[in-house]
């Protein structure tokens, strides 16, 4: 299949609760999955918390939430008791509160509105000055007057609105100005959920790029819930968990631990000189699109293929545009002392290992 094909799906849970799919084929390849925890809260959940107690030497407090007890980082003149706004970051290691930020955000497909931080911005990647003026225009018009600018929020254009019709993005606009003076004009007490994170749908539709869409909600009902199997995904995925293919015959494993993620580049059945350069390009090529797809962070080690150190200039070169792309921040570490290669990366998604159980 050629082009890009976005797939939502929905499967039953262990207590019969409907589970969130998504996954974006491009080009026939599977670029990305998406599937939600039941169990988790997902970062963007918004909350009305109060302070629980401060940690001192940290900087930080603990907040309740209904949802269990929460961690503000940097905490500046608030006392036990007191009620604020936070947002959930990320998804908290087992046993550790949520991590929470007082900087809160509304992001949708064409927008970010940004409470407490005025005035209007457009994403650095959209670089015609004429888009950019148009662009400036339409901000002020749509959310200028807004209420919630009066709250002293600013506006961030994405970059993806160069790709869109200015009504449609004057919509979007309006959409998340709209919440956000709802979710920000709050002034009820105690502890409550003011506003879901986003579900895997949600995040296919706002995040990835524009495509055909398949959804298992709106086929047939003998079909219903099965537009993964219909698009092929478990297929797709297969090789992500049991090893990629690398140029050349070779293989590419990735093991996630609790501590870090390990992968061991291989290269077959080829004895040939070049072997263990070819595979380990291939592997940083195909490297992103893996750690994505399963929603692995944290440390991870590369244990490559032999190769001269004449080639690990060009090795590197490969890996720093493969991750140039990805939207998870990483840090291209470098060697470590037994030749292995290293890189620390954002934990901004949920491993997928546990949840794909069963599917693929």
């Amino acid at each position: 299949m050629k082009g890009c094909q976005i797939v939502l799906d929905t499967r039953a849970g262990a207590d019969g609760e409907p589970i969130e799919m998504a996954a974006l084929i491009e080009e026939g390849r599977l670029s990305d999955l998406l599937i939600d925890d039941p169990e988790l809260v997902a970062p963007g959940t918004i909350y009305r918390a109060v302070a629980d107690r401060p940690v001192k030497g940290q900087g930080g407090m603990f907040m309740s939430t209904p949802d269990g007890s929460a961690f503000l980082r940097q905490v500046k003149g608030i006392a036990p008791g007191d009620t604020m706004l936070v947002q959930v970051t990320g998804y908290p290691e087992p046993g550790k509160a949520l991590p929470v930020t007082a900087k809160i955000l509304f992001k949708s497909r064409y927008a970010i509105v940004t409470p407490g931080a005025p005035g209007m911005n457009i994403s650095r990647s959209i670089k015609d000055d004429d888009l950019r003026d148009d662009l400036q225009v339409l901000a002020h018009e749509t959310f200028g007057e807004h209420p919630v600018a009066a709250r002293g929020a600013g506006l961030i254009l994405r970059s993806i609105c160069a790709e869109a019709e200015p009504d449609e993005i004057a919509d979007d606009i309006l959409a998340m100005a709209d919440l956000a003076e709802q979710v920000l004009a709050d002034e009820g007490q105690g502890a409550e959920l003011l506003l879901d994170g986003p579900s895997a749908h949600d995040l296919a539709l706002r995040d990835w790029p524009r495509g055909d869409v398949l959804d298992g909600a709106a086929l047939p009902a003998k079909e219903r819930q099965s537009a993964f199997e219909l698009a092929g995904v478990p297929e797709l995925a297969e090789p992500l968990w049991s090893g990629p293919a690398l140029a050349g015959g070779g293989r590419m494993f990735v093991e996630a631990t609790r501590a870090a993620v390990c992968v061991d580049v291989n290269t077959g059945g080829d004895n040939s000189p070049a072997a263990g350069f070819k595979a380990n390009l291939a592997a940083a090529r195909e490297l992103p699109r893996v750690l994505r797809a399963r929603g692995l962070g944290g440390i991870i080690y590369l244990d490559l293929a032999p190769m001269g150190k004449k080639d690990r200039r060009q090795f590197e070169s490969v890996l720093r545009a493969a991750f140039k792309g990805d939207p998870v921040d990483t840090v291209l570490a470098g060697w470590t002392p037994l030749g292995n290669y290293e890189l620390q990366r954002k934990r901004a998604r949920l491993p997928l290992d546990r949840l794909a159980e069963g599917l693929f």
